[in-house]
């Protein structure tokens, strides 16, 4: 299944969005906004800024509203929690609740209001995966087990995350990461990018959800200079899914770096564990 690009309501075929147009200012934003409720933490400001962004879009392009509506209500949904990485039962029960209103809001608003299939999530596409889709899950591990260990111990983000040494602990400590991978790319990839790809071109649409996807990743922890890892990760991302469009391929990708992720985190804190890193 594709993204439906066309809009809201028509039966039309896709059309090619506009290289340059006045809705580029409110999709911008509410990136904007992204940035100064989960980067900035200043919440009120970043309320008014998407506030803004929705007035502005009403004015502009109803269709963009709508859809600027959809992306703005995930991100008032997870504004609510900290998404700070706690692994306490109460605390993943939350945000496992918040995250999945944040995707399951915007989907049948999408489907059931609106009556259209911009929201999809591609499971099953049809289409086997090619040789180098299949090598580049091979380079991702590699790739996560050269940069990982450098950035989270010598930046010292590793200790955003708590320190885990019993099973039951480390175990939360993966499914945690796993999941919030998993909500990364139902969210930001199949919602946000997939949104915003019906108004503007995807390399626009993609940079704009970029802002987005590494706002939420600062303040779960990926702070320090770790924009300059996550951002690129985050366009990756969004441009193997228009390639692919597979939601299964974009989350295998994922949940392989987030593997790393996870060894790093524990090696970090414990060093005796997993001697397997160079940094």
């Amino acid at each position: 299944m594709g993204v439906d690009k066309s809009p809201i309501g028509s039966g039309t075929a896709t059309r090619m969005p506009p290289r340059a147009s006045w809705g580029l200012v409110p999709a911008g934003l509410v990136s904007a906004s992204a940035v100064l409720l989960f980067g900035l933490q200043f919440q009120l400001a970043g309320y008014v800024v998407l506030g803004a962004a929705l007035l502005l879009a009403f004015v502009i392009n109803r269709a963009l509203f709508r859809d600027l509506l959809l992306i703005a209500l995930g991100l008032a949904i997870v504004s609510t929690i900290s998404v700070e990485a706690d692994i306490s039962y109460p605390n993943m029960a939350l945000m496992g609740i918040v995250l999945g209103l944040a995707v399951l809001g915007p989907y049948l608003i999408a489907r059931y209001v609106y009556r259209t299939h911009a929201i999809r999530f591609p499971i099953r596409t049809g289409q086997r995966w090619s040789v180098l889709e299949r090598w580049y899950l091979v380079i991702v591990v590699i790739l996560g087990w050269l940069i990982l260990p450098t950035y989270f111990i010598r930046s010292g983000s590793y200790e955003n995350w708590p320190a885990v040494t019993a099973p039951d602990e480390i175990g939360r400590l993966f499914v945690g990461v796993g999941f919030v991978g998993i909500w990364d790319e139902l969210f930001f990839i199949c919602t946000v990018f997939a949104l915003l790809r019906r108004h503007f071109p995807d390399w626009q649409a993609n940079l704009l959800q970029a802002v987005i996807f590494t706002s939420f990743l600062w303040e779960l922890g990926y702070q320090s200079w770790g924009p300059l890892m996550t951002f690129p990760f985050a366009l990756l991302q969004g441009y193997i899914f228009k390639v692919t469009k597979s939601l299964t391929y974009v989350v295998c990708v994922h949940l392989l770096f987030d593997l790393v992720v996870f060894l790093v985190i524990v090696h970090a804190h414990t060093r005796e564990w997993l001697p397997i890193f160079l940094y």
